[in-house]
């Protein structure tokens, strides 16, 4: 569904370190990042690299996830990179997620009709 932000301009994108949720929205469409909060994990944005506002007002040139998953002696973390590319710049969003290695530590995307 990632790629399904290839080719849109957004007029709004929302989120920061340590928010559990980040939003791009324009007057079509909404993408919204988020992770449903259980028991014993955690997943947040750890770190953005880059500035939101080149991810305005001008088409999304490439949008790609990687992910790369350990585990430590008390559990298991997964960190989610999501990378964004306009003709304005970069953006890197990293999500940290952690747990006793029961749960899920993913980022959901959801896609949304304005």
């Amino acid at each position: 569904m990632i790629e399904d932000m290839v080719g849109q301009t957004f007029t709004s994108v929302t989120g920061s370190v340590g928010s559990e949720e980040m939003v791009f929205s324009n007057s079509f469409w909404k993408f919204r990042f988020y992770h449903y909060q259980d028991c014993c994990e955690s997943v947040d944005i750890s770190e953005i690299i880059g500035d939101l506002d080149d991810l305005i007002d001008t088409p999304i040139l490439e949008a790609r996830e990687d992910s790369e998953s350990d585990s430590e002696d008390y559990g298991t973390y997964t960190w989610t990179f999501y990378n964004f590319r306009t003709i304005k710049g970069s953006v890197t969003v990293r999500w940290y997620g952690s747990s006793n290695g029961y749960y899920s530590e993913s980022v959901s995307l959801e896609k949304v009709k304005q």
